[in-house]
């Protein structure tokens, strides 16, 4: 579904009001799970802030969850730059006097085999989701988190366990971005901040629409290789990661939360049973499968 009624809700399995009075950044809101996350957040009682390199993605994002009833703003810039993540967070601080969460959601890559990566291509897709990631935890932790007290990091990573061959760029970025986060959990624990990660493996999102034809038909047979016999909604994802945000996960930093399906586990001498696939959980009142999945 695209278009909600005024009744229409975040259907959330956390309690009202879990993040009142808070100030909540997710990376890379203009779309996709970025964009289930900061509309449950928000249904949650947080304000939102959701960034990202595209305006206008962002207040139409912005404008979805002012008409649910809750609070949003937005800014755009690219959070490889160094001295833009520098002043955006100090001035997100001036106007809100504080962040309390920061989701790590922003990210990007292009299918290609290894020999075929650019040296440029290779950079790109490692500044895209790791380097930037890094700066934005740095500076919100050394202009706010560490200064005030607390706070909760979850960074965003993908199923690399068994390596990501076809992209192979990503893959060595989410392994370097998993490393960080147990390296950050560490570290900046005296300080009361918890940093945590989540590892996806295929969802049904709208970035699977951003492939060609080849890629394409090969995401309509993904389920298959899952042994729960389907790929993950948005709202599974942004569950796990408001979990991690939560009082509840007080004690749990420097993990990265596996979210497959069960795809990365096995091996082919006992393939998985085939079924008819288990009940997905739905809870994002505006979700809209890829178009690829017909």
């Amino acid at each position: 579904m695209t278009e909600t009624s005024p009744a229409a809700a975040y259907r959330s399995v956390f309690r009202p009001g879990l993040f009142a009075g808070h100030l909540i950044w997710v990376t890379g809101g203009g779309s996709g799970i970025g964009r289930c996350v900061a509309h449950e957040l928000a249904a949650l009682g947080a304000h939102v802030l959701i960034s990202g390199r595209k305006p206008d993605k962002l207040a139409a994002v912005q404008a979805e969850i002012r008409q649910d009833g809750g609070l949003c703003d937005w800014a755009a810039f690219d959070i490889r730059d160094d001295e833009a993540v520098r002043a955006q967070v100090a001035a997100v601080l001036a106007q809100h006097g504080r962040i309390h969460g920061l989701v790590n959601n922003a990210g990007g890559q292009f299918p290609a085999p290894l020999q075929m990566i650019s040296k440029r291509g290779f950079e790109a897709v490692v500044a895209n989701n790791l380097t930037g990631g890094f700066l934005m935890m740095r500076e919100i932790f050394l202009q706010s988190m560490q200064p005030q007290g607390g706070g909760a990091i979850v960074n965003m990573t993908a199923d690399f366990r068994n390596g990501m061959p076809g992209m192979a760029h990503s893959g060595a970025a989410r392994a370097g971005m998993s490393n960080l986060t147990m390296s950050a959990g560490y570290e900046w624990a005296h300080a009361g901040v918890r940093v945590n990660a989540v590892a996806p493996g295929w969802v049904a999102s709208s970035g699977m629409d951003s492939y060609g034809e080849e890629i394409r038909e090969a995401i309509r047979g993904l389920k298959n290789h899952v042994p729960l016999r389907r790929l993950a909604s948005e709202a599974e994802i942004s569950a796990a990661i408001v979990f991690l945000l939560s009082p509840a996960a007080g004690f749990i930093t420097g993990v990265t939360l596996q979210i497959d399906g069960g795809a990365s586990l096995g091996n082919p001498m006992f393939p998985s049973i085939d079924h008819a696939g288990t009940e997905r959980y739905e809870g994002f009142h505006r979700a809209a499968d890829p178009k690829v999945l017909g």
